[in-house]
């Protein structure tokens, strides 16, 4: 009987284990996310390679929520450039993937065309996620290259310049 009673007292504490209170140390979550600093460092670098390419741009950074750290805007970047620079920083952040892929899979008749209609999502390439230790930190956003493939260039190229501290 007793044998009997403690088989069956572990099969309950073990089914009642995945629903244990949550210990204090687990309750909290630590994040990384980019400083302002490298945030800046990572704009300025996006810019400057713009630049050398003869293209006149608005570049931003936004943290790990989607909120806007730096935004940089060259003298003749059209005036569309800095909100669309931000949006395509924020949806890259919000679903976790690069604009361009994107733009690939939310094509009219695919099963993620709806994408395209959700308020302040910018389905255009040029929005790269910033990857630190496997973790995304913040996203990048180039607006006004002659195309999303020029704006994404643009954009890994202010990645990769800070890319020694982004490695942990």
């Amino acid at each position: 009987m007793t044998l009997l009673r403690t088989a069956r007292l572990a099969a309950l504490a073990l089914l009642a284990a995945p629903f244990a209170p949550v210990a204090a140390q687990d309750a909290l979550v630590t994040t990384r996310t980019l400083s302002p600093e490298l945030a800046l460092d990572i704009a300025r670098a996006a810019l400057a390679d713009c630049r050398r390419r003869g293209f006149q741009v608005a570049v931003a950074v936004v943290d790990r929520s989607g909120q806007t750290q730096v935004m940089l805007r060259d003298r003749f970047a059209g005036p569309h450039t800095p909100g669309t620079a931000a949006g395509k920083g924020w949806t890259a952040i919000s679903f976790r993937t690069d604009t361009s892929e994107l733009v690939a899979i939310s094509q009219p008749g695919m099963p993620q065309s709806g994408l395209r209609h959700l308020p302040g999502a910018v389905i255009l390439g040029g929005g790269v996620r910033v990857e630190a230790g496997g973790t995304t930190v913040g996203a990048v956003g180039v607006s006004g290259a002659p195309g999303g493939e020029a704006d994404e260039a643009c954009a890994r190229a202010g990645i990769e310049a800070v890319k020694d501290k982004l490695e942990f």
